[in-house]
């Protein structure tokens, strides 16, 4: 639950600049798209992400008769996530290190426009998330005390 607002956060950052890019902003144009693979990797993730958190979701919150199930699909969508994504962030890594970092050092974060409001709306996710953790803590108590699924 912690990772759900800056996941969506991330995911509504995202779907902005495919929407400016695509719509003919001249500053996203400006930069071009990404590279093909991850042009067609990008949806793959963003479906399986959902896939995941939601499952995982459902778990925690769905009634116990869908446990089973959600536990097998929140496995197997987990285990197609996390080698989509592995593609994913090495496709990005080299980018990422060279520009995240302006948004936090204070040498270059007033160089950079939005930086603070980068800053506030990631702070902001990470905050909303230890609410949403917080109050579903009480649901984890009785869905250990469930024991082990067999199948």
């Amino acid at each position: 639950m912690l990772l759900v607002p800056p996941v969506l956060l991330k995911m509504g950052s995202t779907f902005w600049r495919f929407g400016r890019y695509y719509l003919g902003a001249p500053e996203y144009r400006r930069k071009g798209p990404p590279p093909l693979g991850l042009r067609l990797l990008g949806p793959i993730v963003v479906v399986l992400t959902v896939a995941v958190f939601a499952t995982g979701i459902v778990l925690l919150l769905g009634p116990s008769s869908l446990r089973s199930q959600m536990l097998f699909l929140h496995k197997a969508t987990f285990i197609v996530w996390i080698g989509a994504m592995a593609l994913h962030v090495l496709g990005h890594v080299l980018d990422t290190a060279r520009l995240a970092p302006r948004d936090w050092l204070p040498r270059t974060r007033r160089q950079v426009d939005g930086a603070s409001l980068r800053q506030w709306s990631v702070a902001a996710s990470v905050a909303l998330g230890l609410v949403l953790g917080v109050l579903v803590v009480p649901r984890i108590g009785p869905w250990l005390a469930a024991g082990p699924i067999h199948h």
